[in-house]
């Protein structure tokens, strides 16, 4: 007997608890059936076993229940509870909420994302993730490439052809080729520069070189670091630049003979140069090119990213469009300006100690920028000559008069 009891008991447990599965849930606005003293309503879990709970996910009954749409918030959550996903979907289109700071300073600090536009050619229908998509699979593998095969082309020009040497004999004689003015102005654009490069270069790339063998700790610290000198050294660079711009313009002006040093590429791979002034074609190139025409972009760009340009309003697209700006014209003035490196170092002997020490000896002077010597022996341009003890040639020309004086 007593064992016939329990297996009613558990039969009709069986038909209880199939007949409370099967029941639909109740419908907006009806209240359910109260549940017994002390019992608490606690929803089955789903069929095959309980899953974690996913606020971004639709689920399924949204779409087929057709008075979805017009349910209050209320009504939603004791339908589906946790489902923040209309709320969620709102912000992807643009919905503004309340945020505490100042619209002055942050226009779009109501929005919690950009709103959602399909762009042509991309997978991606947020703003912000058609930046990212342009950044990791365009602007980071295709400049890397680009600074790889510029540094890979100098190599093996260095190691097949070696430096550009003098032909003839050093006679002694030393010209003044850079101001003691014009070697500051230089100098402090260049550390500028390489500063600006270096932690450019690990912000962008580091996380492929460095991160792997230093530890997400070290990397993340030096690439902090790394971002708050790249933003301070960044205006030092603009006004360093306009003094390189202004200091040098004059003698970088084009003329007729820097297309036949062009199209000769200067004589580099052919014997004797092709003669020029003070600055050959190639060093107008980087000066046109590269340190104005390109500088104006990064210089522009930058001080976008760094919100020093009164009378714009920094939203989150200008920023992206600034970035991508920023990063293109960097790594173009990077690639030009390492030839200009590896020229005025490795590439050309005597070329580093004119900048250093401001002098050059007359056969550098007259077989790298002949028309330059000729002007400066004829008296046409005021440099400085100096001739050691032991000569007895006179200088072309005597020293440099002094300021306000006539030529």
């Amino acid at each position: 007997m007593k064992q016939a009891l329990t297996a009613l008991v558990l039969c009709c447990a069986a038909l209880g608890s199939a007949f409370g599965q099967a029941q639909p849930p109740a419908a907006p606005g009806t209240t359910s059936a109260p549940s017994a003293p002390g019992v608490s309503a606690t929803p089955a879990p789903p069929a095959g076993g309980i899953r974690g709970q996913n606020i971004f996910e639709v689920k399924p009954e949204a779409s087929e229940d057709p008075n979805y749409a017009n349910q209050t918030n209320g009504e939603r959550m004791r339908v589906q509870p946790g489902n923040n996903a209309p709320m969620w979907r709102q912000v992807g289109q643009g919905v503004t909420g309340y945020s505490s700071l100042p619209k002055s300073e942050a226009p779009e600090a109501g929005n919690l994302i950009q709103p959602s536009v399909q762009y042509p050619g991309s997978r991606y229908t947020t703003a912000g993730e058609a930046w990212r998509q342009v950044r990791n699979d365009w602007i980071i593998p295709y400049g890397a490439a680009l600074l790889f095969v510029t540094l890979l082309a100098l190599a093996i020009f260095y190691f097949t052809r070696g430096p550009i040497r003098l032909h003839g004999q050093e006679t002694g004689r030393k010209i003044e080729r850079f101001t003691p003015f014009e070697r500051a102005t230089h100098w402090s654009n260049a550390i500028a520069f390489v500063t600006l490069a270096i932690s450019g270069i690990v912000m962008a790339f580091g996380k492929f070189f460095l991160l792997p063998w230093m530890g997400l700790t070290l990397f993340g610290w030096i690439a902090y670091a790394l971002k708050n000198v790249h933003n301070f050294v960044g205006p030092l660079f603009v006004v360093t630049t306009v003094f390189m711009v202004f200091t040098f313009i004059r003698d970088n002006l084009p003329r007729a003979g820097d297309l036949k040093w062009l199209a000769r590429f200067g004589g580099l791979f052919g014997g004797r140069e092709v003669p020029s002034h003070r600055f050959n074609a190639g060093e107008k190139v980087v000066f046109w090119g590269g340190v104005l025409f390109l500088g104006l972009f990064v210089i522009g760009s930058g001080l976008f990213l760094d919100k020093l340009l009164p009378g714009f309003v920094y939203t989150r697209g200008e920023m992206q469009v600034a970035h991508m700006v920023h990063g293109v014209a960097t790594l173009l003035m990077m690639a030009m300006i390492m030839g200009h490196i590896f020229i005025g170092t490795l590439g050309m002997t005597g070329a580093f100690k004119a900048m250093r020490t401001g002098y050059v000896d007359e056969t550098w002077a007259k077989e790298h920028h002949e028309l330059w010597y000729d002007d400066i022996a004829a008296g046409k341009i005021p440099a400085q000559r100096t001739v050691p003890a032991d000569s007895s040639v006179p200088p072309a020309r005597p020293a440099r008069p002094a300021e306000g004086t006539p030529s």
